[in-house]
């Protein structure tokens, strides 16, 4: 079972969880990917996709994309799971060493659209508070970290730092969106055990 965590503002709509979804059922494994649509607050979140993982009868990879890739690192951990990262959301806090700086949680405070529902919802210090909490000390074994060095949202630096020690692809150029995950589709299910 593969379970796509989308990133912040974003839904299953997202072109890698499509992508994805499209090969799985290529494959003949439509039911075995879920893209869960993610509410925009972090506990509600989490207890949402822990539910899906405790009911699975098949082992689960996590896949998760931005702040789907914080979450996906928290769920490894408390799970017990594997974990691909793509271009993952290191936050401030999440024991990073002191020189490199993560995502500030605080930035996250205020309205915000979905962009794909383009659904409106407030984000306050609280969900931000939640969003601290996650974090988690990552156990290297765990995860494969994909990152583009021409992410325009997130330092690359940030991430490979914190996950420092998993397997890691670092690939010049690209964007936020990562955009050579086509070509690592096949990898990732065999990462998956698929």
């Amino acid at each position: 079972m593969i379970i796509y965590l989308h990133g912040f503002r974003s839904s299953p709509a997202s072109w890698k969880s499509r992508l994805l979804a499209e090969e799985m059922a290529r494959r003949g494994l439509a039911d075995q990917f879920i893209c869960p649509a993610l509410s925009p607050f972090p506990d509600v979140a989490m207890t949402a996709v822990s539910r899906l993982i405790e009911a699975s009868k098949t082992p689960v990879t996590l896949i998760g994309s931005s702040l789907g890739g914080h979450y996906a690192s928290h769920l490894a951990e408390k799970h017990g799971l594997n974990a691909v990262l793509i271009n993952p959301a290191a936050l401030q806090g999440n024991f990073l060493p002191g020189a490199v700086d993560g995502v500030d949680v605080s930035k996250f405070i205020g309205e915000h659209a979905n962009f794909h529902s383009g659904e409106r919802f407030h984000f306050t210090a609280e969900h931000a508070a939640q969003l601290k909490a996650q974090a988690v000390r990552p156990t290297p074994s765990r995860y494969w970290l994909l990152l583009e060095t021409g992410d325009e949202v997130l330092d690359y630096h940030a991430a490979q730092a914190f996950w420092f020690g998993c397997r890691q692809n670092i690939i010049e150029g690209g964007d936020h969106s990562f955009t050579r995950f086509p070509e690592f589709i096949p990898q990732i299910l065999e990462f998956a055990g698929i």
